[in-house]
């Protein structure tokens, strides 16, 4: 596949800038035991939800390299699989900034992994609501979120509704 144009590049960074942004949200200043946390008929607890994020980051950078392997990857402990996100989120970023040829378009890894990986951070911040530390909520739009901004130094979230 030719390179993807420098806007679809951008675009996808600035993506994950954003699930960087709002995943460092529920996995800030987490409960010791909220990994481990069962809820009665829920399927995965976090530590499972983050593996499977992590591991979706994974198969995104081996896709846009063009050798697609997934890898349905045995959780870590809860520090080590957040240090994996951030990880993650960074080898896919540098790259998708490198220029190096994309081997899927933006559309795809967008539609796929990307926006799973989304889906699942909300999950996250759904259970630990649920586990009685919730998140505070905040106005997205107003955030400052910047394509390569993916490491787990987020910036300040603004107050909510600012």
């Amino acid at each position: 596949m030719s390179n993807a144009p420098d806007a679809e590049r951008q675009l996808l960074r600035h993506a994950l800038a954003t699930i960087a942004y709002r995943g460092a949200k529920p996995l800030r200043d987490a409960p010791a035991n909220f990994g481990t946390l069962e809820i009665p008929n829920y399927p995965r607890p976090p530590i499972k939800i983050l593996a499977h994020i992590n591991d979706l980051f994974d198969w995104a950078l081996s896709i846009s390299k063009g050798q697609t392997a997934w890898n349905d990857s045995t959780p870590q402990d809860w520090s080590s699989e957040v240090a994996r996100f951030f990880h993650g989120i960074k080898s896919l970023d540098d790259f998708l900034a490198s220029g190096e040829t994309l081997h899927e378009s933006p559309t795809k890894l967008l539609q796929g992994p990307i926006a799973d990986a989304l889906s699942h951070i909300g999950q996250l911040a759904l259970l630990r609501r649920l586990s009685g530390h919730p998140i505070k909520g905040e106005n997205y739009y107003k955030a400052h979120i910047t394509a390569g901004q993916v490491g787990p130094e987020q910036p300040a979230p603004r107050r909510e509704f600012d």
